[in-house]
């Protein structure tokens, strides 16, 4: 009785601060400023009535907040902030990057799926993994592997697939496609297997790799739900039960990790791993006392994760802000013409590093996708003790920080007043048309700091290749194109439904 009586007076304190902010508080009579905070359930009422459009209702928040900064407070002491100011950025990611790991309840959130992989460890675990991971990807012969692993699947899945969705007329959905040849290139990357995804080419598909993808897709998007939970012990309480989406997500992690489990085993039974140059043999020849088979899995999933999921998503929607800006395809388009004739090649065959490196102006058009709409659009870290903000917002011990990448690509005062236009123009140089580096503060789509992506030049060259190679052979037409696609919040962002195409073949 005593539970059902406090289950009760709750209710009624919900229902009586909703009907008091939608009766009696009209956004006419003030221009509010940062998050409205409520006695006792502080910021949770907005967060339930907004958490289904969570990126674009925190960046109308934060464009109201002077500083671009906004306090967040869920019930009982959980407090935070959320912030789309540069300044506050490089203090989290680098001047004080000490005081603001990943934390445990962000680790603990995906630590099922993750583990303790690079993306979700903090202090000496983390240093490990990252000084390894620094020295494998830091080779000229990864760099190499990874050019002649994208050229390949280029040319024996990539292109066959769109040429016979041109021939045929049919649509398809180019997000599964790129997230499918992504898929497949990350498998060989990180640990040298051919799930063959996509299909075609020579390799014998991986017994099991079918199931792999969509598990590996599955447990992504549903252990990126327990993040807008509204109390963090329904998820936990669903998971004690195995029930609803923590049972799918338990099934879905299962097939992940016996999947890679069983590849990591057969290959740590190899004595001689000669020639491999997959991320796995290099970790496992690196790694001394830190190469159990768990701690492994962990590394190669979280390079998976990154590795198909962020440029699968760039590249989607940067082909369907192409569908609509007839403009920025020719002006790609020339600049592609201009690389050919000046290295004697014809359309089909593929660019080298170098070329790769000269294509400036597809490199701002990629940058510029990525900001309107970055892989990761929020990430979050911990307070260890009591901070200020460069912009003076004071923190708390304990109090979680999330910047803002999404909505920093939406606020005047960093890109100007045309920051929601697609302009690949605002990257270059004025002089000689180079793509300019802009400050990883300002455009955190590959992090910042010491945390900085490792993996950032080899995505670019993977985004630039199939990139270059479509737009010369095909036209990407999208229905609807002038109407933007609902957004699917996973631990990437993607295109809710995916993204149905034409595809045609261009005139030679």
């Amino acid at each position: 009785m005593e539970l059902l009586s406090f289950q009760y007076f709750l209710f009624l304190i919900f229902l009586s601060i909703y009907l008091y902010q939608h009766f009696f508080i009209s956004p006419k009579k003030y221009k509010a400023t940062g998050f409205t905070v409520y006695p006792i359930v502080g910021t949770l009422p907005s967060f339930l009535k907004n958490r289904h459009r969570f990126l674009d209702w925190t960046t109308e928040i934060l464009t109201t907040c002077p500083t671009n900064t906004a306090v967040f407070r869920r019930p009982g002491k959980i407090g935070g902030i959320i912030t789309a100011n540069p300044s506050n950025v490089e203090h989290m990611l680098k001047t004080n990057f000490d005081n603001y790991p990943k934390g445990d309840r962000f680790i603990s959130l995906i630590e099922d799926f993750l583990g303790h992989g690079i993306f979700n460890a903090d202090g000496e675990l983390w240093k490990v993994q990252r000084k390894t991971a620094s020295y494998a990807f830091n080779t000229k012969s990864l760099r190499n592997f990874v050019m002649e692993n994208v050229k390949t699947e280029i040319q024996s899945r990539l292109i066959p697939c769109l040429a016979k969705a041109a021939e045929t007329g049919c649509r398809l959905d180019l997000q599964d496609v790129l997230e499918r040849f992504a898929f497949d290139n990350v498998c060989k990357l990180a640990f040298n297997v051919d799930p063959v995804c996509l299909g075609g080419g020579d390799g014998e598909r991986a017994s099991g790799s079918d199931e792999f993808m969509k598990a590996f897709d599955d447990a992504a998007t549903l252990i990126s739900g327990r993040f807008l939970y509204a109390f963090a012990f329904v998820f936990k309480i669903k998971k004690f039960f195995n029930v609803g989406s923590e049972r799918r997500l338990k099934e879905s992690i299962a097939t992940v990790h016996n999947f890679a489990d069983s590849i990591i085993r057969s290959r740590m039974e190899i004595e001689e791993l000669g020639d491999h140059q997959d991320l796995l043999s290099r970790f496992i020849g690196i790694t001394e006392d830190n190469n159990s088979p768990e701690f492994l899995r962990d590394i190669i999933i979280s390079i998976i994760l990154a590795g198909r999921d962020t440029t699968s998503s760039a590249l989607t929607w940067f082909f369907w802000l192409l569908s609509s800006r007839p403009r920025v395809q020719l002006a790609i388009l020339k600049e592609l013409a201009t690389i050919r004739i000046r290295n004697g090649k014809s359309i089909g065959d593929t660019y080298n590093f170098d070329e790769l490196r000269d294509m400036h102006y597809l490199h701002a058009a990629i940058s510029e996708a990525m900001r309107l709409y970055p892989p990761v659009p929020v990430d979050t870290k911990a307070c260890l003790n009591d901070d200020v903000m460069p912009d003076g917002t004071i923190l708390r011990k304990g109090w979680f920080v999330t910047y803002h990448a999404y909505a920093m690509g939406r606020m005047e005062g960093i890109w100007g007043k045309n920051c929601r236009e697609y302009s690949p123009e605002r990257w270059l140089k004025d002089d000689d048309g180079t793509c300019q580096v802009e400050s990883a503060f300002r455009f955190p789509i590959f992090h910042a700091g010491p945390r900085m992506c490792l993996g950032k030049d080899l995505a670019y060259i993977q985004m630039k290749s199939i990139a270059a190679s479509v737009m010369e052979r095909f036209e990407i037409d999208v229905p609807n194109k002038n109407t933007c696609p609902e957004h699917l919040l996973s631990l990437t962002l993607r295109i809710k439904g995916g993204l149905p195409v034409r595809v045609l073949s261009r005139n030679a």
